[in-house]
């Protein structure tokens, strides 16, 4: 059974196709958050401790720490900010140790620059996921080398040097061809993560079919996890969170393993730790039943406690 094992400085989450569903938190990422990016420009990490303090609260498994930002105001007047080769792997470790003060739980250091990434995972303590290689050649000679040094799990993103294809026959030979490129540098597929690339549901009415089979391929054929940006497949529609519901559970029940996503959406946690209790992931619907479990009345003692209480006083009348 393929599990990828991810650590923390004292705690270990198992993505696995007998594990419960592992929710990647996506908050932390300045990439169209101008207010986040503006606060990261002036050394404020407000937004970040709050976002990383509310997911793991709302039920992240793991949190995505994302350097991606853009810079304006002063820093645009310095040439070095034009480039994120520079500005990402400056950030990255700041946020990676911000995080890691406030929270216990590991981490998917996520960025498109490869000195970014290997600067997080010399701030980042126990196992991290490392988000992303693709199927790009040079992509594959500079991450390949990374995940084998630090003995790291890797997210591999199902496009290479033609694009993101339509065609999810082309997508799965991507996957494949990432697979076989790892093994090669003695990287094992249970340490590849693949993201199949989930199309807008709203351009593409075949997409979620799409994914729901190439999950099954990549399960069958591979033997890999597997994650996905969930929201990507509700993009330009009204009520995105009903439809992100829908297809979470779906996608579960396909053999889909993780996904990066948003955990403080309750409609979209609340189907997933419904999920887990319906693949038989949930041992005796504990983690559902804690969740849905009936706050008492202010005031009140809970029903249980009444009765055992009323319980012992019929029995010493007897």
């Amino acid at each position: 059974m393929t599990r990828t094992i991810v650590e923390s400085k004292t705690k270990t989450a198992i993505i696995g196709f007998d594990q419960p569903f592992c929710v990647i938190g996506e908050r932390i990422n300045p990439t169209g958050r101008k207010k986040l990016a503006a606060e990261l420009e002036a050394g404020d990490f407000t937004t970040v401790e709050k976002d990383a303090l509310e997911q793991v609260a709302c039920g992240a498994t793991m949190l995505d720490v994302n350097s991606g930002a853009v810079f304006t105001n002063k820093m645009a007047e310095d040439p070095r900010y034009a480039d994120n080769n520079f500005v990402e792997p400056m950030l990255m470790p700041e946020l990676i140790k911000r995080v890691q003060a406030l929270v216990d739980v590991p981490l998917c250091i996520d960025s498109s620059v490869p000195g970014a990434l290997e600067n997080g995972l010399e701030a980042c303590e126990g196992r991290p996921l490392l988000n992303s290689v693709t199927g790009e050649e040079e992509r594959l000679e500079s991450i390949l080398p990374l995940v084998k040094k630090y003995n790291v799990p890797v997210v591999a993103i199902s496009n290479d040097d033609t694009g993101i294809s339509e065609d999810p026959e082309v997508r799965f030979a991507v996957a494949k061809k990432i697979v076989e490129r790892a093994a090669d540098h003695g990287i094992p597929a249970h340490d590849i993560v693949v993201d199949p690339l989930v199309m807008p549901i709203g351009a593409m009415a075949t997409a979620g079919l799409q994914v729901f089979a190439l999950v099954r391929r990549l399960r069958d054929e591979l033997g890999v996890n597997t994650t996905c940006g969930a929201s990507n497949v509700s993009f330009g529609l009204p009520n995105r969170h009903g439809i992100n519901g829908a297809f979470l559970p779906m996608a579960i029940a396909s053999g889909m393993t993780s996904a990066i996503m948003n955990p403080v959406r309750p409609q979209e946690m609340e189907a997933i730790r419904a999920a887990n209790f319906l693949m038989n992931n949930d041992p005796h619907g504990s983690e559902w039943i804690r969740t849905n479990k009936p706050k008492p009345v202010e005031g009140e003692a809970p029903a249980g406690a009444r009765a055992g209480r009323e319980g012992r006083r019929r029995r010493r009348a007897s």
